[in-house]
């Protein structure tokens, strides 16, 4: 048997399966301590904020250690699976009681002119070993430092004055600062719930509620409050499922979109009579041969057709710059309900495409949806969204922006009703249209134009030839 070294021992980490995802939950293992691996095999899945992504390991050798099990999250370059790369036998695992309560991951070659470990996509952080973030700042306190120093110049002389006490800056990423300035809340003033004392978005819209709640008097002789008790429930009769994943970072994004976007929604109804119509000659074309061809695939073709007769509606809010990006490309996105959650896969590019094409990439967003198989990839970059709630039998809604979008289409349930046509009143297929738009870039006339071309080529489609 040939004898493992700390040498032969290759840790493969975390990698950032989507730009700027920073962690991701591990959901299954496919391999255990002891099982042969090989350059490119699938060792498990992981979920990010984004979607579900199966992970390759880049070389051959034996599983020696699972770092992490299933349904921990992890950050992005914490080393995940120890692989022994000599071609020799992993021993079997240590029992739980002999692991050691934080691993520590063993040196490993570095991509030639940098400091990162070259990844799935991209490069890993240079070093991270465990899924807490540690504290900023010195292990000795800033204050006993300063006084030594100060005693060293005064050549041990008298004690120097007193220094003011240090504030400590409150931990929390980048997103949730910028939530809190927004929201004008005050993050030294927040109470920390998430791991090592982190402040969450939560915690800043529990922040937020407080600040907005009555403020009741308290008499001055009042009795201390009583400890507080852990919320208990009837097993039985409530099911809790956890927050995290696709469905976390959805909630995160609907509450930051709602909070920070003036939203505004207009509504028109529409006699698709002759959408429907057509749709059904489509099917019978032998250049739709094999493709989807349905009513939405003619709404988003008269979407982008508007989009093009008026494209500032096309655009974003740069809050940091104060600018607004108009896009002169449109990444149309399709929000798709999925096991894990709603998500919003984009179609990119579809301005460019004809009518098989978006027919086509329509079949194929859809199919990948439904198998669970979406890359992050895909749900990035999107312009503007169309959400098709008429599939499950309503009339409309009032959508929320995608963050970075300024406007989402709504389309109802397509339903026989009378209409008045050509004088008479007649059953006609109608539905109604919702948009909702950023009010900052958007401004109603705008908005209207937009939506009435939509449903003016709806009710007239052949106008998809002359304003195309």
């Amino acid at each position: 048997m040939t004898t493992m070294t700390e040498a032969s021992v290759r840790e493969f980490k975390m990698p950032d399966v989507g730009e700027g995802l920073t962690e991701a939950e591990i959901l299954k293992w496919y391999v255990q301590p002891g099982d042969t691996v090989t350059d490119g095999q699938v060792v498990c899945e992981v979920e990010t904020a984004k979607a579900a992504v199966e992970l390759p390991i880049p070389y051959d050798g034996v599983v020696r250690e699972l770092r992490f099990p299933e349904g921990t999250t992890v950050d992005v370059g914490t080393a995940i699976i120890a692989v022994d790369v000599s071609g020799g036998t992993a021993p079997p695992p240590a029992p739980a009681a002999e692991q050691p309560a934080v691993p520590q991951p063993a040196e490993e070659p570095k991509a030639a002119g940098s400091g990162r470990q070259p990844v799935l996509v991209g490069y890993g952080v240079a070093t991270s070993s465990t899924r807490r973030r540690p504290r900023k700042g010195p292990e000795v306190p800033l204050q006993q430092v300063s006084t030594a120093i100060q005693t060293e110049l005064n050549g041990h002389g008298a004690a120097p004055p007193a220094t003011p006490a240090v504030k400590e800056r409150p931990l929390a990423k980048p997103p949730v600062r910028k939530l809190a300035k927004d929201l004008g809340i005050d993050l030294t003033t927040v109470v920390p719930t998430g791991p090592d004392g982190i402040i969450t978005r939560e915690d800043v819209h529990a922040a937020v509620a407080r600040s907005q709640a009555p403020q009741q008097e308290v008499p001055l002789a009042a009795a201390p409050a009583p400890a507080q008790t852990a919320v208990s429930y009837d097993a039985a009769r409530e099911t809790r499922i956890p927050v995290k994943g696709v469905r976390k970072a959805t909630a995160a994004a609907m509450v930051g979109s709602a909070f920070t976007a003036p939203h505004v929604t207009e509504f028109v109804t529409v006699d698709v009579t002759r959408t429907m119509k057509l749709v059904e000659e489509l099917k019978a074309d032998k250049e739709f041969a094999g493709l989807r061809v349905n009513p939405l695939l003619l709404i988003a073709k008269a979407l982008l057709v508007a989009i093009k007769r008026h494209p500032d509606i096309n655009a974003s809010w740069d809050e940091a710059a104060q600018e607004i990006v108009v896009k002169h490309y449109v990444n149309l996105g399709i929000a798709a309900a999925t096991p894990r959650g709603l998500i919003v896969p984009n179609i990119k590019d579809a301005h460019a495409k004809t009518l098989p094409q978006l027919a086509e990439s329509l079949g194929e967003l859809v199919s990948t949806a439904r198998d669970g198989k979406t890359s992050p990839a895909a749900m990035q970059g999107g312009t503007v969204t169309i959400t098709n709630v008429g599939v499950f039998g309503v009339d409309t809604g009032t959508p929320i922006l995608n963050p970075g979008e300024s406007a989402i289409l709504a389309v109802g349930a397509i339903k026989l009703q009378p209409w008045v046509h050509k004088g008479k009143v007649k059953p006609r297929q109608v539905t109604t249209l919702a948009l909702s738009f950023d009010h900052r870039l958007v401004d109603g006339e705008l908005g209207s134009k937009v939506l009435a071309d939509v449903a003016a080529i709806l009710e007239q489609p052949k106008r998809l030839i002359t304003w195309a």
